[in-house]
């Protein structure tokens, strides 16, 4: 993948979600009679800019594109004429003014339920939550847990798919408790297993499951050529789609996983292999390409694996689809317990219970857009609605210069029965851009950290 792979979704989703957001607080604005006097997608000078409507509102695109921002007139900000006073947004009540400042946030969620309802009624090919444990001791190994395990339920709550797994898990992890898995072992019987999830850090650079001792299961695959990729290194060989391999670098060959691992070891070392083609057995020299992959020296020969057939496929993939009033219903849910989930993980982050090393900046964003970019639309637009609800949760922080710092002002002045003084709002919006920036500094130090490492 080169920059542009990365570079597009990524922008591709933050444009959408900043749209989203400020279109959010623009409508409500207009819906209570606010004047609109600018509509900026990023920040700084505009790049392109039109005027637009009865009001003529200013619609730009800016240089700094990470935020946005709709601009409405306010005594506080300029003199106002004496006939559009009342369409100033200083002059609203506080709850149209709490209404305007929390429908950017609210449109964020809204726009994830969508895209999830979208998904669940549209229907996706998900991976089972068939199990596969990983070598040597582990938690899942000290719940008994068997290869060919199907997960059925977690904690009573049903699990249709490896992500819905991967969420349960994650969620009671936070707990640091006991979870119990209803499951179907490969002879058909219904069994239950007792995962002790205490004491099992969260850590951004590690999948949970694979901290429980977690694998996706996967069927043996023979090592029969599928597709020869045109000028790779398997072809330039003479190697044929069909092809069996029999040995590769003078030992047996028993699965498609031992000969990709072989070859990802070998990159730009001769490799002698042992093929079988229509009965007859025929010897070759491949010479892996060397490519890199997060940072790591690979080698690679241009060959994909057979399709399987469909009842191997059928075992490790299904097809998860809900009707329309029950998707709306598990995009609901998905989206709060996303959001609970988000503010759990920051609350834990705060007390030192679960690392810093889990806030993302804008270039792990970027390389996990591209990633699900590359795997189809069902996992990148899964992405935006993950990225929205983050986007809506961060936004509503009770931290001045964000919306939910904004929302603790008029939460005081409706409990207080007056607004909060102009000096404590400076001085909240003094700390508040310090904490933010602290907050960027620390995520972009966590990004740079991820490269690094690889």
């Amino acid at each position: 993948m080169n920059l542009f792979d990365y570079l597009i979704p990524f922008v591709a989703a933050l444009g959408l979600l900043i749209l989203i957001h400020e279109l959010g607080h623009y409508l409500v604005a207009r819906w209570c009679g606010v004047k609109v006097l600018r509509f900026s997608i990023g920040f700084g000078k505009p790049l392109v800019a039109w005027r637009a409507g009865r009001d003529r509102t200013e619609w730009a695109l800016a240089a700094f594109p990470l935020g946005g921002y709709v601009k409405m007139l306010d005594e506080r900000e300029g003199e106002v004429p004496a006939d559009e006073l009342h369409r100033a947004f200083n002059r609203q009540s506080v709850y149209r003014r709490f209404a305007i400042v929390a429908a950017g946030p609210l449109a964020n969620f809204l726009l994830a339920i969508v895209v999830y309802w979208a998904l669940f009624v549209g229907g996706v090919e998900e991976l089972r939550p068939r199990l596969a444990l990983m070598d040597g001791p582990s938690i899942a190994a000290s719940a008994g847990v068997q290869d060919g395990d199907l997960v059925t339920a977690v904690d009573g709550q049903s699990v249709r798919s490896w992500q819905d797994l991967r969420w349960a898990l994650l969620r009671h992890a936070l707990d640091a408790r006991q979870v119990h898995l209803q499951v179907r072992t490969a002879e058909g019987v219904e069994a239950t297993r007792t995962l002790d999830l205490a004491g099992v850090a969260i850590e951004a650079d590690e999948d949970l499951v694979v901290r429980i001792g977690l694998l996706p299961w996967r069927p043996l695959i023979d090592p029969v050529i599928g597709q020869l990729m045109p000028g790779g290194a398997a072809e330039r060989a003479g190697l044929r789609e069909g092809d069996r391999f029999i040995l590769l670098g003078g030992e047996p060959l028993d699965s498609w996983t031992e000969l990709v691992s072989r070859v990802r070891e070998s990159a730009g070392e001769a490799l002698p292999a042992v093929v079988e083609r229509a009965g007859q057995e025929i010897a070759v020299t491949l010479l892996p390409e060397v490519a890199t992959e997060s940072g790591e020296r690979v080698g690679r020969i241009g060959v994909a694996v057979a399709r399987p057939a469909e009842g191997e496929r059928d075992a490790l993939f299904a097809v998860v689809r809900y009707g329309p009033f029950d998707g709306l219903g598990k995009a609901v849910r998905q989206t709060w317990e996303t959001s609970v989930l988000s503010l759990r993980m920051i609350g834990r982050m705060i007390t030192g219970d679960v690392s810093w090393k889990n806030l993302s900046g804008p270039v792990t964003i970027a390389d996990y857009a591209g990633q699900t970019a590359q795997l189809g639309w069902s996992h990148y637009l899964r992405f935006v609605a993950l990225i929205s609800i983050s986007l809506g949760v961060l936004n509503l922080l009770p931290i001045p210069v964000l919306d939910g710092g904004h929302l603790m002002y008029y939460t005081i002045e409706i409990l207080k029965g007056g607004p909060v003084p102009e000096r404590v709002m400076e001085i909240g919006q003094q700390v508040g851009l310090v904490l933010l920036a602290m907050l960027m500094a620390f995520a972009f130090y966590n990004d740079i950290s991820r490269l690094v490492s690889g």
